[in-house]
């Protein structure tokens, strides 16, 4: 009798443990490996000096809401469990030899829109509208990197 109450009780548990495991959904490495990248562009970008003509800070926004998108992109995948493939194209920018946060960030702004290329579509629109802001980020850092010479 006892010994069937232990086998009972591990069966409930790893039962349970692969419940649990499998109600994480899946890894999506690329968005997590964007997100990442947009975290390290943000960082750079709030070290840069201030003399970029208002790109810094509009950089800075666009970062700011292409992490809430990734966010909202690894969050519907979770639910939806979608798996599709993105081609892994993304444009290298043109760096500034003599500032080296915003080069940095349009580093890491360029590893990210990467990662969000190459990782499966869908993600209820999110990944799409992250890499939106990923391209405006780029395009300020640009005009940032013009305006602080």
């Amino acid at each position: 009798m006892r010994k069937s109450f232990w086998v009972v009780l591990v069966v409930i548990l790893a039962s349970t443990a692969f419940v649990s495991a499998a109600s994480l959904g899946p890894e999506q490495p690329r968005m997590q490996a964007a997100l990442a990248d947009l975290e390290a562009a943000k960082s750079e970008l709030q070290r840069a000096e201030h003399n970029k003509g208002g790109h810094r800070g509009k950089a800075i926004a666009f970062v700011n809401a292409a992490i809430a998108e990734v966010n909202r992109g690894i969050a519907f995948d979770r639910r939806h469990n979608h798996a599709q493939s993105m081609s892994n194209l993304f444009a290298e920018a043109t760096l500034a030899p003599d500032q080296p946060h915003m080069k940095a960030a349009l580093n890491q702004l360029n590893n990210a829109k990467k990662n969000l290329e190459a990782a499966t579509a869908d993600k209820g629109g999110h990944r799409v509208k992250a890499l939106g802001f990923v391209n405006k980020a780029l395009d300020e850092i640009a005009l940032g990197l013009e305006a602080g010479r």
